[in-house]
């Protein structure tokens, strides 16, 4: 499986998601879709940054937008985490790192002077050909979900 690149059709993959759903960007065709990954369920960044999509979320969807939040946590952890913030996306879990690794996001990350392997909290949006138009890396939260959100409107 090839990875993501800007200008070039989102790579076909099957997903698990909160809702006990399967994601597959083929089912997502005529919308436009950002997916963001990020390091963990629960933690201050991770947290802030869901809010700020959720915040948005009615601007998102007048623009015909799904928004999926990604990272490594399981499905349980995910429900508990969409519940606890009232989070109107769903967020994928990728305990295997396929989409991880697809999107190119574990970076070397440092952790109290550790070196550990980590989601580099990262965004992705498509339009609704399902055709990469924008990347963000090494994301901060601060104001990043607007950042988005213009970015939807200019397509």
């Amino acid at each position: 499986m090839s990875s993501v690149a800007l200008n070039q059709p989102i790579p076909d993959f099957e997903a698990p998601a909160t809702g006990d759903q399967t994601i597959r960007p083929a089912d997502l065709r005529g919308k436009n879709i950002v997916i963001y990954f990020y390091p963990k369920d629960n933690t201050p960044g991770c947290t802030t940054e869901g809010q700020d999509f959720r915040d948005r979320m009615e601007q998102f969807e007048e623009l015909d937008t799904v928004i999926l939040g990604v990272s490594r946590d399981g499905l349980k952890a995910h429900e508990n985490f969409r519940a606890k913030q009232n989070f109107p996306f769903h967020l994928i879990s990728d305990r295997d790192e396929a989409l991880c690794k697809l999107f190119d996001v574990i970076k070397p990350k440092k952790l109290y002077g550790k070196e550990h392997m980590g989601i580099e909290r990262s965004t992705f949006l498509f339009d609704a050909g399902g055709v990469l138009r924008q990347e963000w890396r090494g994301v901060k939260v601060k104001g990043h979900a607007d950042e988005v959100l213009e970015a939807v409107r200019g397509l």
